[in-house]
């Protein structure tokens, strides 16, 4: 599958972004969800993620409670809404994808096989 990350950009500190990802090449409802960023000299982090039919949701402490993750599988896209921003926040964000195999959860990069390309958000204090 391939993914085709959007919307990131310049906000003001409690500003808001949402953050598309496209999908195409395979059965996009076959896959496990997530965003995933990365900081500056930081480790590439879990955000959130949401199970294939979307029945399911997960998030990071820092993301609980201003980030959201919905999909449409009509539409082969996942999207993160994130409101209240911070400086903190500020990273290139990435989406990824892996096949269903039973489980839930999960918040490894290691565990996604197919990636887009980021999409940078920076937030200004």
């Amino acid at each position: 599958v391939q993914l085709q990350a959007s919307g990131g950009g310049l906000v003001q500190a409690g500003g808001s972004l949402r953050l598309s990802c496209a999908a195409s090449g395979r059965t996009f409802s076959n896959y496990h969800m997530a965003w995933f960023r990365q900081a500056p000299g930081k480790e590439r982090e879990f955000v959130a993620s949401i199970t294939w039919r979307g029945g399911m949701t997960d998030y990071a402490d820092s993301a609980k409670g201003r980030f959201t993750i919905f999909r449409d599988n009509t539409e082969n896209t996942v999207w993160l809404q994130m409101v209240d921003l911070n400086p903190e926040d500020t990273a290139v964000y990435y989406c990824a994808a892996r096949s269903y195999s039973g489980r839930s959860y999960y918040r490894a990069p290691a565990e996604y096989g197919f990636w887009g390309q980021g999409t940078q958000v920076t937030v200004s204090s």
